[in-house]
């Protein structure tokens, strides 16, 4: 009867074990992810990349969501700006979409920090074969529980959250990185066509001064000398007028490569420059810009947050001085006998107290420190430099437009001498001619003006170029 009983016991511990394990691998698989593969071809990627347009629905969409002002400018026969463009770029561009992939991958690390070990469950079931009496038998399920000592998962988790913190502001940053890009190819574009104005004119007014000169030269009136340096200025004013146009097209590929859309989606649109008109005024006190962007820019506070997620480092390592413990409860069948076990596990700090990588995370702390100093002195110096070149470029400016002043009124003198018949046309056509010569530079420094904002709107991280209340992504 006790052999029975014995046999009768093993066999329903087995059936009892082996439902639990059923059990447990049953719930296990139900709450587990599957995983999907999703591959990358890149014959189709390329063929989405070049479908990309301005006049997409999505898009317009979009920019809806941000701007219905704006969505409603925008579309076939509508004029893009910096800000709609911006828009563009906030939706097309492959860096937005790599930055946003790591802030949701470090997001997802927080719920990872923030997860309890699992228990270790261990059944080593033994057949003595010499044995029968009474059972042959040895089962031993044990579970293994982790427990983490010394606030290890709340360090961890703040760890991860200021790295998430600063994943967020790198999406911040990237905004910023890439408006600047639109912003430049478009000023640039402005500038070009701006430019390209003004040299064919200058250039027809060139041809028109030859003809002049060679019908007096043809009249013996003009020396060969006079002949030749005018051809001479005309074939130069022809390369400059052709690099000007070389320049407009750059632009315009810069233009479409700063949105994310392929050149072609250009072709048709109508662009407004509105923003480069005039620009916010700009105090003459830095003071309070400065330190605005010295505490504010998002590369500023990504920094701070990585500092914290290097001081939650440090922390952790001091906390891995002190063992977890291992607690294993454990039930054995022994040939007929129940033994119930709870074993008790630590690791014993004998050989070292973790002082390795505690100095690793002090060092790794001073690093995160001095890289935000660094980056503050840098900001500090694209600041100052940035505010001399637009307070020189400013008075440059005010130079050259007495200058246009001066020679706008020498041109309205010559055209009322001409009018009386006092000078001859070629006498007006050079008068005419050293006007627009000095328009063409005046404009240079106009451009070189709006340099020097952009270089300002760099460092501050602050608006002076389209300054609307329209709401952008993160601090644009």
């Amino acid at each position: 009867m006790s052999a029975g009983r014995s046999k009768a016991s093993v066999g329903f511990a087995a059936r009892n074990i082996g439902r639990a394990a059923l059990a447990g691998v049953a719930a296990l698989v139900a709450g587990c992810a599957q995983y999907a593969p999703d591959p990358i071809v890149p014959a189709d990627t390329a063929i989405k990349l070049d479908s990309r347009s301005l006049n997409d629905p999505r898009l317009r969409a979009f920019v809806g969501s941000l701007s219905p002002r704006r969505a409603s400018g925008t579309g076939t026969g509508k004029s893009w700006g910096l800000t709609e463009l911006t828009y563009a770029a906030l939706y097309y561009h492959p860096n937005i979409e790599v930055v946003r992939s790591k802030f949701a991958a470090a997001q997802a690390a927080v719920i990872t920090a923030g997860q309890v070990p699992n228990p270790f469950l261990r059944v080593t079931p033994t057949y003595h074969g010499v044995i029968t009496v009474p059972s042959p038998w040895t089962v031993g399920p044990a579970i293994d529980f982790l427990i983490e000592t010394a606030y290890r998962l709340p360090i961890r988790v703040a760890q991860s959250e200021s790295l998430a913190q600063a994943a967020r502001y790198d999406v911040e940053t990237a905004f910023w990185q890439v408006r600047a890009g639109v912003r430049s190819a478009l000023l640039k574009l402005w500038g070009s066509e701006s430019r390209l104005v003004l040299v064919q004119r200058r250039q027809s007014l060139q041809e028109r001064l030859v003809g002049l000169l060679e019908r007096g030269f043809s009249a013996g009136q003009i020396s060969a000398l006079d002949m030749a340096r005018e051809q001479t200025n005309l074939n130069q004013m022809k390369i400059t007028t052709a690099e000007t146009v070389r320049q407009v097209a750059e632009a315009r590929a810069e233009l479409a490569t700063a949105i994310g859309v392929p050149l072609e989606a250009l072709r048709s649109i109508n662009f407004t420059f509105s923003a480069f008109a005039e620009t916010r005024k700009i105090p003459d006190s830095t003071r309070s810009l400065r330190d605005y962007a010295l505490r504010n820019r998002s590369d500023i506070k990504g920094m701070l947050a990585t500092y914290e997620a290097s001081q939650s480092a440090l922390q952790l390592e001091v906390a891995r001085q002190f063992p977890n413990v291992t607690l294993g409860p454990g039930y054995t069948f022994d040939q007929g006998d129940n033994l119930y076990t709870l074993a008790v596990g630590a690791e014993l700090p004998i050989f070292n107290q973790n002082q390795g990588p505690i100095a690793e995370a002090l060092a790794r702390r001073h690093e995160s420190a001095a890289r935000f100093l660094a980056l503050q002195a840098q900001i500090l110096g694209g600041i100052d430099r940035s505010f001399a070149i637009y307070r020189t470029t400013t008075k440059v400016l005010a130079q050259a437009d007495a200058l246009v002043v001066d020679q706008r009124r020498h041109q309205q003198e010559v055209k009322r001498a001409f009018d009386a018949g006092e000078v001859d046309s070629t006498s007006l056509a050079l008068a005419d001619m050293e006007l627009l010569t000095m328009e063409v530079s005046r404009l240079d420094v106009v451009i070189q003006l709006r340099q020097a904002v952009e270089l300002l709107e760099d460092a501050l991280q602050r608006r002076f170029f389209d300054p609307s209340p329209d709401p952008l992504p993160g601090s644009l």
